[in-house]
């Protein structure tokens, strides 16, 4: 994490594993030179996550037509959204093969995993109150589910390390506002040592 960002991480905590659950967003092939770069960041957190038994759950990002497109991100996009059945829309297969069951996927189509999804219904079940987020974008959908999830009441871990967008500088203000008033940071090294005891 950029210096710049450190200054905002006033307020430092470890994720609960008996409360918390992973959320790993968006890392399908239509992101994968974002998703490539921090691919074994990610297969580190989720293994660290399922190691301290903490339930995992990965968001794709899919249209059922050109147009399905949730509001505005057609609009936003020019048209360039992600349609369910294409290879684009399939999680990365090294992300993939971490799936153990269907329950485990949650389709969305816009930035926010919360948004007539279920995925509240699935956390409460499961009785989450922490939220760990990982995958891509770190500015749109990661930060978005970030935020939406803190609104909805839970405590959120955002990754460092394990979340990528377009370009460092985009990164860094994400993570800038969201420890600012949203979240707290973590990386792999700091979930090793708060799970793995």
């Amino acid at each position: 994490m950029a210096s710049s960002s450190r200054k905002y991480e006033t307020r430092k905590r470890d994720p609960n594993p008996q409360t918390a659950a992973l959320l790993v967003i968006d890392m399908q092939n239509y992101f994968s030179s974002m998703a490539k770069p921090i691919l074994h960041n990610a297969l580190t957190t989720i293994d660290l996550c399922r190691r301290a038994s903490i339930p995992v759950f990965f968001t794709r990002h899919v249209h059922k037509s050109p147009t399905d497109h949730g509001g505005m991100l057609g609009e936003w996009w020019n048209g360039d959204l992600i349609l369910d059945g294409t290879t684009d829309s399939e999680i990365i297969p090294e992300i993939g093969r971490q799936v153990i069951g269907p329950e485990e996927v949650v389709e969305k189509s816009t930035y926010s995993a919360f948004r007539n999804t279920g995925l509240q219904e699935k956390l409460v079940e499961i009785g989450a109150e922490e939220l760990i987020v990982i995958g891509v974008m770190t500015n749109l959908c990661c930060e978005t589910t970030a935020r939406e999830a803190f609104v909805r009441g839970f405590r959120v871990f955002f990754s460092t390390d394990a979340t990528a967008t377009v370009n460092q500088e985009l990164h860094d203000a994400t993570v800038m506002n969201l420890a600012y008033g949203f979240a707290y940071l973590v990386d792999c090294d700091r979930l090793r040592r708060g799970l793995i005891s």
